[in-house]
């Protein structure tokens, strides 16, 4: 895969990569920036989101799951320090629909975290990621939540 990233002038820019779509990268004015823009280390927790929320809400359809909403939430805390790297992930997968089975929750989050998404496989190398989820009937009732534990291999 190729990305570039385009300078606007300060700390503004466009990135881009081999879709052709167009995302716009700033900082905040107290490091110089226009506040324009995607902060680079947002996009690392959007990306994480969005690898294994595609996995799961696939697989969950796959099962013949009636979902009718549904909401993936990354909260990541960073080091005090610079570089202000990740040191850990929650993910939480918000389940809506009628009568959904959490084993068929539990069976996706599974695969996407051991098989499917290469963000999480990446990531969950360099620092610890806790998945949770929480499924909900039609009409917002929370009828299970839980955690999934991923084994060591």
């Amino acid at each position: 895969m190729d990305a570039i990233v385009t300078w606007g002038g300060r700390l503004s820019f466009t990135g881009s990569a081999e879709t052709g779509y167009e995302v716009p990268l700033g900082a905040h004015p107290n490091v110089g920036g226009d506040n324009d823009g995607f902060r680079p280390m947002e996009l690392m927790a959007i990306s994480l989101a969005g690898c294994t929320a595609m996995d799961v809400i696939s697989i969950i359809q796959k099962k013949r799951q009636e979902v009718t909403g549904y909401e993936v939430k990354v909260h990541t805390e960073s080091a005090g320090e610079y570089p202000r790297v990740f040191t850990e992930a929650t993910i939480e997968y918000h389940v809506t629909g009628v009568d959904v089975d959490e084993k068929a929750v539990l069976r996706a989050i599974e695969l996407s975290a051991v098989g499917y998404c290469p963000a999480q496989a990446m990531l969950s190398k360099v620092f610890p990621i806790a998945l949770k989820y929480f499924i909900y009937q039609e009409g917002g009732k929370l009828v299970v939540s839980g955690e999934y534990a991923v084994s060591e291999q």
